[in-house]
């Protein structure tokens, strides 16, 4: 009866939900008591419910035996499930526990009390509540339960560190097959921290993201040009010399110069200035002429006075559409210019507040200051030099925007946004060589002197959006010159004779690169994924082009690092040894490599069904006209 009752319990027991009952079978005993017998073991445990049991299966200590016979894929099942079980459910949209549901407000509040005690004793950023590793942690202290011990000091310093490194060192490692395909750019740049430490930077930039390599102090070397050369060798040799387009770095004669050695050492690997470093420097070159001195001191003048008169400010902020006056930056010299377009934009607001009774009526109004305002604000030639320098302006700030960003690849842009800067200039003083040459020797020489690159020219070349805009192409020798010296490096290009003759196919828009579609989104894709879609016809120019085109222009990566370091290496902490610094300043880099990854994978997945989208509908189109070409031929319908 026993033996029949244990068979009729088992499959009741089985036919309940839980993938844990397929393991055990219901057994009692003479008195009538429940029992659980483990299919795989056969050991009899009384009391407890099924987790208890698949606690005994997953090998879980504390509250029941493990078992010795279960199969590992099981074993792994039940723990995977547990843990499944014990999670608790945060995310948007998931259904609650009942536990959750179940607390009160004052035990909610005492947990909340009890992290905001936590921040405000440490003095830990609000922001901080921001991080998408805030809510994981308190999820996985909630899933162990009561009890659970914070780190030590020494294990969050020490222990932990090292292995959230050698978590981002796979997050890092799985960028090298996107380097193999696509090249990378080395970016270097140098830094002194608040203990008077020189440290240099190297990161990496790809498509699939800017990854921080390491930080060197080079405090103690000669930074001449061999020191550094020797240097971003070994950088090199780590990455990889074939997955390698160009080293960036700082614009000094010692980097310069130690580019050009490691060209020489390394021919498929080009140095490059940093282009948006090489832009500021032309702004402030033009912010040191005399009369660009002048006007910007005046918008000063005017910005001063507004700011520091709570009553003026108070005025000009109940003006309908008013947005406050933009000051402009300490090292940042676009910010200058960019001051005088928002002076400029406030003309009529400015104009108004100095015209009205309020203001006349005001102490400030008979002032030597509020007099020199007031007749700057009623100027008509201070406003027209600012309309100048804003125009004069724009397009470097627009280029400077441009190179600055990491988020696509900005070489393909550099060439074409330079020439168009000069050709704007021109234009804006009708080509009167007396008026614009002032402002194009200054760019002009930063060219000559650091840009002329053949690889900026190449990629111009390269570039479909400019290549295809045959209007303002810019036909000069120098442009074929930088490609033709690309394509006969043979550490660059293996094929160098089949890549010229597919040359004239892409210029001339012929095979894949003469269909519809490539030519109307030549404007709209970034042109490395263009080449990718339509280069098919030129294996060998579009594997060379996809390489050029996927690089950056600028290592402001490496100056966008520098914040990092100075959130870690506070005057508290500034005694942090430098290998510790670099672990945590890693970490903190990197740590967040695969949330960018996954923002620019969706939005490379978006790009991707809209151009299959528009390729479908294109297709369409064609063959509807084709469609209805044929029925007007059968009726007789004369075509011209």
């Amino acid at each position: 009866m026993e033996g029949v009752e244990s068979t009729n319990s088992s499959a009741q027991v089985r036919e309940k939900n839980d993938s844990g009952w397929e393991h055990f079978s219901l057994v009692k005993d003479a008195s009538g008591k429940k029992k659980y017998r483990c299919l795989h073991c056969g050991t009899i445990y009384s009391g407890g419910g099924i987790n208890r049991m698949k606690q005994h299966l997953a090998g879980i200590k504390g509250n029941i035996g493990a078992c010795k016979k279960v199969p590992h894929d099981i074993r792994h099942q039940m723990q995977e499930n547990l843990n499944n079980y014990f999670a608790p459910r945060t995310s948007s949209g998931s259904q609650p526990s009942i536990k959750s549901v179940l607390a009160s407000k004052q035990v909610v509040h005492r947990a909340d009390m009890a992290v905001a005690r936590w921040f405000y004793d440490s003095c830990i950023p609000m922001n901080a509540l921001n991080s998408i590793y805030a809510q994981k942690a308190i999820d996985a202290i909630a899933a162990i339960g009561p009890g659970y011990k914070l780190p030590t000091y020494y294990m969050m310093r020490v222990n932990l560190l090292r292995d959230c490194k050698e978590e981002c060192q796979l997050l890092v490692e799985a960028h090298r097959n996107s380097w193999k395909e696509s090249g990378c750019t080395i970016m270097a740049d140098g830094w002194t921290d608040i203990r008077s430490r020189t440290l240099i930077n190297f990161l990496v930039y790809c498509p699939r993201g800017l990854s921080f390599l390491k930080s060197v102090d080079a405090s103690d070397i000669t930074k001449d040009a061999n020191t550094l050369c020797a240097l971003f060798s070994e950088v090199v040799e780590w990455v990889g010399v074939t997955n390698i387009v160009q080293i960036v770095t700082d614009n000094a004669a010692n980097y310069k110069k130690a580019g050009a050695l490691l060209h020489e050492k390394y021919a498929n690997i080009y140095w490059s200035p940093c282009a948006a470093h090489c832009l500021n420097l032309i702004l402030k070159e033009i912010c040191s002429m005399t009369h660009v001195k002048d006007i910007a001191n005046k918008a000063s003048k005017v910005t001063i006075l507004v700011y520091n008169h709570i009553f003026l400010l108070s005025w000009l902020r109940k003006r309908e559409g008013w947005k406050e006056i933009v000051r402009p930056g300490a090292t940042r010299f676009a910010t200058t210019f960019i001051t005088l377009k928002s002076v400029h934009d406030h003309k009529h607001d400015l104009q108004a507040l100095i015209t009205s009774k309020y203001y006349s009526d005001s102490k400030l109004a008979k002032t030597v200051k509020g007099k020199e305002a007031t007749s700057i604000i009623l100027d008509n030639k201070f406003w027209s030099s600012c309309l100048i320098m804003t125009k004069i302006s724009g397009p470097i700030i627009r280029l400077l925007r441009i190179v600055d960003a990491d988020e696509k690849p900005s070489l393909g842009y550099v060439y074409d946004g330079l020439y168009r800067v000069r050709k704007a200039i021109k234009n804006l003083f009708k080509d009167n060589k007396r008026l614009y040459k002032p402002y194009t020797i200054i760019i002009k020489s930063r060219w000559d002197s650091q840009f002329r690159q053949g690889i900026h020219s190449a990629a111009y070349f390269l570039n479909p959006t400019f290549q295809y805009d045959r209007d303002n192409y810019c036909q000069k020798p120098e442009v074929m010159q930088g490609l033709v010296e690309l394509i006969g490096n043979k550490e660059v290009c293996s094929k160098p004779k089949e890549a010229m003759m597919e040359v004239r196919l892409f210029r001339d828009q012929l095979e894949s690169f003469g269909k519809p579609l490539a030519i109307k989104l030549a404007t709209e894709m970034q042109p490395d994924e263009w080449w990718r879609m339509f280069g098919s016809s030129a294996p060998q120019l579009q594997k060379l082009a996809i390489r050029i085109l996927s690089q950056t222009s600028s290592s402001s990566g490496c100056e966008r690092n520098w914040s990092v370091f100075e959130k870690i290496h506070t005057k508290r902490r500034n005694r942090l040894e430098h290998q510790r610094l670099n672990d945590l300043v890693y970490v903190r880099y990197n740590l967040n490599m695969r949330n960018r990854y996954d923002f620019h994978l969706i939005s490379f997945y978006v790009g991707f069904i809209f151009c299959i989208f528009l390729i479908i509908f294109y297709t369409y189109r064609f063959y509807h006209s084709m469609l209805v070409l044929g029925l007007l031929v059968r009726k007789g319908v004369t075509i011209l």
